[in-house]
């Protein structure tokens, strides 16, 4: 009955995209996840466990959902506007899976670009982070992501990106520092160039904190 139940969770049909294919195995991370919880000494046919390796591939599938994705796919709809000032758009919530041990890291990204005669829908932008975000990364590599496709897509004047985040990878392990956080920037055009335009951003961003 024990392994009836395993085999019938990793018979569960995966949803399936346009192309026709699953965006994950889902029987294999069922088959790999009961594994390691016999590798470090679980039982995964007790009752609290039975259906883990389920729930952790579907957990998977909305983790890396953005493996399936192009981002750039997001930034194809923009509308002609004359606007020569910085847009900034701040606070926007991520959560992403550091790839060197597949531990969650959560933060806040800001995103700011100067227009070159077009400007995409905010909520784009937010939508870009979590197509990003949702996938194996480091911090580092996102920002760069982020700063150079938001340049390229939206042939913009400038672009500058800041990302703050915590990571369990060094808050629940290791080192344990509960109260860290990771800051990295990436800046482009603008940006790069002016000093001044940086400091209106970082005014903007942080201005009001204490």
């Amino acid at each position: 009955m024990k392994e009836a139940h395993a085999s019938e969770a990793g018979r569960r049909k995966p949803r399936v995209l346009a192309n026709g294919k699953a965006p994950v195995d889902h029987a294999r991370i069922v088959r790999a996840v009961r594994e390691i919880l016999l590798a470090v000494g679980e039982d995964p046919d007790r009752e609290g466990l039975q259906e883990t390796p389920d729930r952790v591939a579907r957990m998977y599938a909305e983790l890396f959902v953005g493996l399936h994705q192009e981002p750039r796919d997001f930034l194809k709809k923009v509308f002609t506007q004359k606007y020569n000032e910085m847009v900034l758009v701040k606070d926007i919530g991520f959560e992403s899976m550091c790839e060197h041990h597949l531990l969650p890291f959560i933060g806040k990204a800001h995103i700011a670009y100067l227009p070159n005669g077009k400007i995409v829908g905010l909520s784009k932008l937010g939508r870009v982070v979590e197509s990003l975000a949702r996938r194996p990364q480091v911090q580092e590599r996102m920002t760069e992501e982020l700063a150079d496709l938001l340049m390229k897509e939206l042939d913009a004047r400038g672009v500058a990106v800041v990302l703050e985040a915590t990571h369990t990878c060094m808050t629940i392990r290791g080192i344990r520092k509960p109260d860290s956080i990771c800051t990295t920037s990436a800046m482009r055009g603008g940006f790069s160039i002016h000093e001044s335009t940086r400091a209106e951003l970082m005014a903007l961003i942080y201005g009001g904190r204490r």
